[in-house]
């Protein structure tokens, strides 16, 4: 009787809702593993999973007067995470077959992510062979019993919901013994926290995932600032939208594809918003990449109108490209405002503002939300739709397995033209409460680290390339708040990482994403971090390696996950969709990328299928080319291609901004590495530097240009 009248006054006051598997509570031997919110969590599992649960409660979850009477009051065991004194019986309890929830975490998070996992609940599952039912606990990390501070939103009474994942088993894990054993079973926990994380995502839109933050944190929550240095709130940013979401809608049908170049403002990042919230699809170009280039992806995304600013046209000095691009209608957003009428306003003060998820029309998160654009470093661009769905599984996956949220502060400067600037960067923030500078351009190399300092940015993201040149024009002092270092794009220099460890104690986190899959496929976290790789796949995402004849180490990485595209636009056939497909059927992607994946899962890419040359019958990475080049040259930078020699055969040609590299030095690094005297390059070409993509990529397609006409000059 007891029990109903708790179960009955949390439900009123907290509107709790179980979703998800309810059946899986019934497997034979269930134990619940759920994240550690709030220290009411213990009572929520007790009272409203639909069976009978044993509680296992840590000392901190009884510090509350209130929350302790309560517990006292339901079946639970008092277990100290580090020392559990009571796993036997708890072993026991779950052989006859009842229900024990844990909590792997020990203590209620105070990031408001995932924390670290203790020993214990691996080693109960795998002493008994349990079955492990995740459960995830949502909006509890909201209420005055959680453990987060800072700027963490508190509500008296927010709403909690418990969502049931299916059962799982934990996985074969090699034959270790010890402290290697019940560490790599905490990890294997771990991951099953995290992948059920991914799973109970909410599925919306980006305008709606936009709106539930703002639900959240509150209008008057400052969360954007830009170049100009005057933050704006969630609601400035939500009227800005509307409006220009109203104004868009009438230059296109819904579903219809929209080109946008526009600079990195918190305009843009409206702009983006409101066509989300009126359903029109805005294909992102990259006003870098020359005239030609931006012809061609806009013909691919089937793009007739182009919104931009005069003014950014003019201080980008792109009236070269908009003249190239005459074919296209431009709309510039300066005419926009002007087109704003009085029923405009009427609507959007009277209604939407107030309003906002009737004064749009709901929808699809599998529809197409972002057009994006392949990096052309080594071939023509082919158009990348994502789908809302896909854009925030990515920001899940990411949020599963590194922690950020209101106290920290990001700093971007990358393009929103390109993945990692524009999801992990910029979106991902917004829809998390994480406060955001953004600037105009990665290439002020002295700014930028003097706005990390002024504006206590705390997370810092780049290609290694641009950290490298930031590093070195930054004051020691300047990243004194910056706790995570993020690198993606490109292959961390291992020179750039040791200036940031000495310069700044930073350790880097080296990422793998693709424009395909949005900015991570894995990631190095502080959870879980190994030099020399790419970190761990991200949950959700599966991945098989297939062989490549002629390289025996690895494998070609095809790919299958919930971030996933849902196709490319090709230049010859505009507009018109097409799904992604491997050799291992519809819905995989091949990344066209060769990785090698050791024991514990952590992710070592050892170059593009594309980039291996094939010499004297062996396959030559030119990954290791440039490594090579790296050990010998530290202090430079250098790219390699493959050049097209006599009899049809190929050979390596190194690009280095290093004047006295040769071949002499290339020799001595490939001995002291261990490598094969293949990998040294054949030729090498000294340039004052190398051309690069407005990304930070290496921009290869130029330099197979200037080999190519070198190679024709030489002809007889």
């Amino acid at each position: 009787m007891i029990h109903a009248l708790f179960r009955l006054l949390l439900r009123l006051l907290f509107r709790v809702r179980v979703e998800g598997d309810t059946g899986a509570l019934n497997a034979p031997r269930p134990l619940i593993v759920a994240n550690h919110e709030s220290a009411l969590d213990c009572i929520l599992l007790a009272l409203f999973l639909p069976v009978k649960v044993t509680v296992a409660v840590s000392p901190d979850d009884l510090r509350h007067p209130l929350l302790r009477w309560l517990i006292a009051r339901l079946p639970h065991v008092t277990i100290e995470p580090a020392r559990p004194l009571e796993l036997k019986r708890l072993v026991r309890t779950i052989q006859r077959g009842a229900a024990v929830a844990v909590f792997p975490e020990g203590r209620p998070t105070t990031t408001g992510g995932l924390m670290k996992v203790y020993d214990a609940p691996g080693v109960i599952a795998a002493r008994c062979d349990a079955d492990i039912v995740p459960v995830v606990i949502e909006g509890a990390v909201n209420s005055r019993f959680a453990g987060v501070g800072g700027d963490f939103p508190k509500r008296w009474l927010p709403r909690v919901t418990l969502k049931i994942q299916p059962a799982t088993k934990l996985p074969e894990i090699p034959p270790l013994r010890g402290r290697a054993r019940r560490r790599r079973l905490a990890d294997e926990v771990l991951r099953i926290l995290q992948r059920s994380k991914v799973a109970a995502r909410p599925r919306q839109t980006l305008f709606e995932a936009f709106l539930s933050a703002l639900e959240l944190h509150g209008r008057k929550t400052r969360i954007i600032e830009d170049a100009r240095r005057t933050p704006e709130t969630y609601g400035e940013l939500l009227k800005v939208s509307l409006a220009l979401g109203r104004l868009t809608a009438r230059l296109a049908n819904e579903g219809e594809v929209l080109g946008v170049m526009m600079p990195n403002v918190s305009t843009t990042v409206c702009l983006l918003l409101g066509m989300s919230a009126m359903r029109r699809v805005p294909a992102i170009i990259n006003y870098t990449a020359g005239p030609e280039a931006m012809r061609a992806a806009c013909v691919a995304a089937g793009v007739t109108r182009i919104i931009t600013s005069r003014r950014f046209v003019e201080l980008g000095r792109l009236e070269r490209a908009v003249k190239a691009l005459a074919n296209f209608e431009f709309v510039y957003v300066e005419d926009l405002r002007r087109q704003l009428t009085a029923g405009d306003k009427l609507w959007l003060a009277g209604f939407a503002l107030w309003w906002p998820r009737a004064a749009v029309k709901r929808g699809d998160p599998g529809d197409s939300a972002i057009v994006l654009f392949t990096s052309g470093s080594e071939a023509r661009s082919k158009g990348v739709v994502l789908s809302h769905d896909a854009v925030l599984a990515n920001m899940m996956q990411m949020r599963a397995v590194i922690d950020f949220g209101p106290n920290d502060k990001y700093l971007n400067a990358l393009p929103l033209y390109h993945t990692y600037g524009l999801i992990a960067c910029t979106l991902m923030p917004l829809m998390t409460g994480t406060r955001l500078f953004l600037y105009t351009s990665p290439l002020h190399y002295r700014v930028i680290p003097e706005i990390a300092y002024t504006r206590d940015c705390t997370y810092i993201f780049g290609t290694s390339t641009f950290l490298g040149h930031y590093g070195r024009q930054a004051h020691p002092y300047d990243f004194y708040r910056a706790r995570v270092v993020v690198s993606g794009g490109e292959k961390l220099n291992a020179q750039v990482a040791e200036l940031w460890a000495d310069k700044f104690g930073l350790r880097i986190m080296e990422g793998y994403g693709a424009t395909e899959c949005g900015p991570a496929m894995a990631l190095n976290t502080p959870l879980c971090y190994r030099k020399g790789t790419v970190g761990q796949f991200l949950p959700g995402l599966e991945y098989r390696l297939l062989p490549v004849p002629g390289i025996e180490r690895g494998g070609a990485l095809h790919v299958r996950s919930p971030n996933l595209m849902r196709g490319y636009y090709f230049y010859e056939q505009p507009g018109v969709l097409h799904p992604p497909e491997s050799e291992l059927g519809p819905g995989w992607y091949n990344t066209g990328d060769v990785v090698g994946v050791d024991e514990e899962g952590f992710v070592a890419i050892l170059g593009r299928v594309k980039r291996f040359a094939k010499i004297a019958g062996e396959m030559v990475s030119l990954e290791l080319v440039e490594r090579i080049a790296a050990q010998a040259s530290p202090g430079y930078q250098h790219a390699a291609i493959i050049e097209q020699v006599a009899a049809g055969g190929e050979s390596t040609v190194l690009f280095t901004t290093d004047p006295a590299l040769d071949r002499i030095h290339l020799q001595k690094a490939a001995r002291e590495l261990g490598t094969q005297d293949l990998a040294v390059a054949r030729r090498v070409v000294h340039v004052t530097e190398l051309p690069l993509l407005g990304s930070g990529k290496t921009d290869y397609v130029k330099l197979k240009t200037l080999v190519e006409a070198r190679r024709q000059a030489d002809a007889p």
